[in-house]
């Protein structure tokens, strides 16, 4: 790891938790998902002190995966090709998860820079239901207006779950709408997303998530209000692009 660029890197021991009867939690107002749809989402299971949590992350070359700063533990379990989490379906993988590298400005008391580069103990196999996803290039901003899907497993409302992958379609709102709701709302390293007026938007145990505008992963789940109404706040990721390159090319295998 020498010259590597500033980050918190957690190296991960191997053991394997299992996925199943575990809900991630949740996709607000949206539908199921046409299976493998979204080849690039990852379910994440995480040990921690507090016990076992989810996530939902994103492929974004065949040994990295991105996520929530929030997300970390002490192991991560990455499942790849999944549509229902509780299945053992013939598309999915296993991979654990080597090396965890969370920006090294994180900050857990105000999600500033929420993102997280997990390095995955093995190469995953591409197939019609695992690859990669686009990230930003340029110097482009996304615009109010742009539309929008969020996916994430687990609960469709307060009292009722899923297992399988939800989708929703979400508008990006301009930041005053944010910087209105919340305190710590940063323009230049976050996106407002949601429309208030519809009960549409990604939640909790979606943290994680991607936001993907016209096939290009724009931003990550890090946190909303709590009972879920929209706006809700992601990670920019065009404004972390410099770090995550530099980081996947000194992790290099």
């Amino acid at each position: 790891m020498t010259n590597c660029p500033p980050g918190t890197a957690h190296k991960l021991p191997s053991a394997h938790v299992s996925a199943r009867c575990f809900l991630a939690g949740k996709i607000i107002g949206g539908r199921e998902a046409r299976p493998h749809s979204f080849p690039y989402m990852a379910f994440l299971l995480i040990q921690s002190l507090e016990g076992l949590g989810v996530c939902g992350g994103f492929l974004v070359r065949e040994d990295f995966v991105l996520t929530a700063g929030h997300c970390l533990g002490s192991s991560i379990n990455v499942t790849l090709g999944a549509h229902n989490i509780q299945r053992r379906e013939r598309t999915q993988q296993h991979i654990t998860v080597l090396r965890a590298i969370r920006h090294p400005d994180y900050n857990h008391e105000n999600f500033r820079n929420d993102i997280m580069l997990l390095q995955l103990r093995s190469r995953a196999r591409r197939s019609g239901s695992v690859k990669p996803v686009a990230l930003p290039q340029g110097s482009k901003k996304l615009q109010p207006g742009a539309s929008c899907t969020v996916a994430g497993w687990g609960r469709v409302s307060q009292s009722r779950g899923t297992n399988v992958l939800q989708e929703v379609q979400l508008r990006v709102q301009v930041d005053q709408k944010c910087s209105n709701h919340f305190q710590f709302y940063d323009s230049q390293t976050q996106i407002c997303v949601g429309n208030p007026r519809e009960r549409k938007s990604a939640f909790r145990g979606d943290s994680g998530g991607p936001l993907v505008c016209n096939n290009v992963a724009q931003g990550i789940v890090s946190y909303g209000s709590i009972n879920g109404s929209p706006p809700a706040v992601f990670t920019r990721i065009q404004s972390f692009m410099p770090w995550i390159k530099r980081t996947m090319r000194c992790l290099a295998p």
